[in-house]
């Protein structure tokens, strides 16, 4: 029997190809569809779509949002400093209310009245509207305050600290006698604290500070070369004159007798050790010691403030050898001027009296009347008494 002719079926017919792949030739075909076209030259030209700038140009500009934002800060802080400074000033939280809000340290002879006198006006007053630098002026004119401060604290306190004066001496200025500092301003005595010192001489009622200054430059010099090396001779004195500066004049204690001292304008220290050491010897010597000018190099004037003609002291004859023997052995003596009353022979009978008269005046012993000396002024002495008597 033979077989029925059919159409011969492919292979790709009985297999179809998959989906994905299917796709993936439709894209490829598109593709090259488009790239066709584009390379077509019967298609029209793509036309440039222009952008449209800013006016300014960005960096301009971000530092134009700075400036704004910058002053919008400006503007708020403006706004609230003006709002905290109405609340400030009208707040009664501010106000020093009395004199327990006003602390007031380093006080000893400023008292808490004169404080207030010139912190009462701040009573009721606005903390921040207190005037600091003029409280501190007018404290400053209180004569024991040497600097003052004042500073002011949130809510409503005040504090005042005062740095007092240090008096180094007294000063008597006409029939008062006041308390001194070392640069010349007076305070008035206090019954809080007792002091000793020397009283100054010299100084004088309405004169200004600029005048006291000087003089109490050449008060502290003396002081502070009299205490030097541990002497503390400045605890000796009771009176320091300083009218005039080119001598200026000490009494010093003493047991038997205050005396004057004349210490000249320099070398005080010297000087004054110099009538340390032969106080005593005058005083034996002499029937009286008021004063000593040691103001003269090569040369002791005792008692040369006394009035009346002077007259030279009578010697004993132990004086009278011991001068004699040093005025052999030394060329460069001191000598001394002596204007005083000789000491009286108490007790001698009138032969024994001219006895002592006739005695010949040792070799080197003069006896000239002394005139006393210009102040400021070297004379040349005349021959007189050796140091040691």
């Amino acid at each position: 029997m033979a077989r029925k002719a059919s159409p011969t079926i492919s292979q790709e017919e009985l297999y179809p190809p998959s989906a994905p792949y299917a796709r993936q030739e439709l894209d490829d075909a598109r593709l090259v569809d488009l790239d066709v076209d584009e390379e077509s030259p019967f298609l029209r030209g793509q036309k440039r779509v222009s952008a449209r700038r800013s006016s300014l140009p960005k960096k301009t500009a971000n530092r134009l949002i700075w400036i704004s934002l910058a002053a919008a800060v400006v503007c708020f802080a403006t706004v609230a400093a003006s709002g905290f400074y109405r609340y400030g000033e009208r707040s009664w939280r501010f106000r020093v209310d009395s004199s327990d809000n006003i602390e007031i340290r380093g006080t000893q002879n400023v008292t808490k009245g004169q404080i207030m006198e010139v912190m009462g006006a701040d009573m009721g007053r606005n903390v921040f509207f207190i005037p600091l630098a003029q409280q501190k002026a007018q404290l400053e004119q209180i004569p024991w305050v040497e600097s003052a401060s004042v500073m002011r604290f949130v809510p409503n306190r005040l504090k005042v600290e005062i740095h007092e004066r240090t008096p180094v001496a007294f000063a008597r200025v006409g029939p008062r006698i006041s308390l001194i500092d070392a640069s010349g301003a007076l305070m008035e005595l206090t019954s809080t604290k007792k002091y000793s010192f020397p009283v100054i001489l010299g100084m004088n009622a309405g004169e200004p500070l600029s005048t006291r200054a000087p003089r109490m430059k050449i008060y502290n010099q003396l002081a502070r070369e009299l205490d030097s090396g541990g002497a503390h001779y400045s605890q000796d004195l009771s009176e320091v004159d300083l009218s005039d500066l080119e001598d200026v004049k000490v009494r010093a204690n003493d047991p038997s007798g205050e005396v004057l001292v004349h210490l000249g304008a320099s070398d005080y220290l010297r000087r004054y050790k110099i009538y340390v050491s032969h106080a005593r010897q005058w005083r034996q010597q002499f029937d009286k010691l008021e004063s000593v000018d040691l103001r003269y190099e090569n040369q002791i004037i005792v008692n040369p403030d006394l009035e009346g003609t002077a007259k030279r002291a009578g010697l004993s004859p132990a004086a009278a050898k011991k001068l004699e023997a040093k005025s052999a052995g030394n060329k460069a003596v001191k000598r001394i001027w002596v204007r005083a009353k000789p000491r009286k022979a108490h007790g001698r009978t009138a032969k024994s009296r001219a006895a002592v008269a006739s005695k010949p005046v040792p070799k080197g012993v003069a006896t000239p009347s002394l005139a006393k000396p210009a102040a400021g002024v070297a004379q040349k002495p005349s021959p007189a008494i050796g140091p040691g008597e």
